[in-house]
């Protein structure tokens, strides 16, 4: 019994995670990356849709990124979600693809964005404390239900906070490397 509360905080723990790791690939860093536009949501036949799935996403030098929409009657829509976004990029386009240039990100934009990571990583961290806080709930309510004893109990709430201790410092680690990418010059 213990065994399937452990298994199933770790993987809501993992998804946590997973969600961080999504998240701030969409945070922009030094380097073009292809994450940077994937999921932006773009207005297709009435219908939001992830731009990976209407256009392939290239890196031709490290400070661009080219946009080739499969459906050539889609770059303008792919053209406005640009624009809209929270990017702050303009799109050139030239009928058939679309090229985005990212221009070097000033000391200032860098600490707005280490903030906005900083701020992403508590909610995973705060995430995480939550799947520990129900795990420890369901814990307890077996032992009202004298399902476990008062020392499964104990060793339960021990592996739980150990559990949480090994993915908050996974956390922890996933930030301070993407801080790294964004302080890089």
């Amino acid at each position: 019994m213990l065994k399937e509360v452990y298994k199933e905080t770790e993987t809501r723990m993992q998804g946590a995670i997973q969600a961080l790791e999504e998240d701030l690939a969409g945070i922009r860093t030094g380097r073009a990356h292809p994450a940077l536009v994937e999921r932006l949501p773009v207005e297709y036949y009435g219908a939001p849709t992830p731009l990976i799935q209407l256009a392939s996403i290239s890196v031709p030098e490290p400070r661009s990124l080219l946009i080739r929409p499969f459906d050539s009657s889609s770059v303008k829509a792919v053209e406005r979600a640009i624009q809209t976004s929270d990017l702050g990029l303009t799109p050139n386009t030239d009928g058939k693809v679309i090229r985005l240039n990212l221009p070097m990100l000033t000391e200032e934009r860098r600490r707005e964005l280490t903030r906005l990571v900083n701020s992403r990583i508590e909610e995973a961290r705060v995430a995480v404390r939550n799947v520990r806080r129900d795990s420890i709930r369901d814990l307890r309510e077996f032992e009202q239900e004298k399902m476990i004893s008062e020392d499964e109990l104990r060793r339960g709430e021990d592996e739980l906070q150990k559990i949480t201790d090994r993915f908050i410092d996974e956390i922890n680690a996933i930030g301070e490397r993407k801080e790294k990418e964004i302080l890089e010059v």
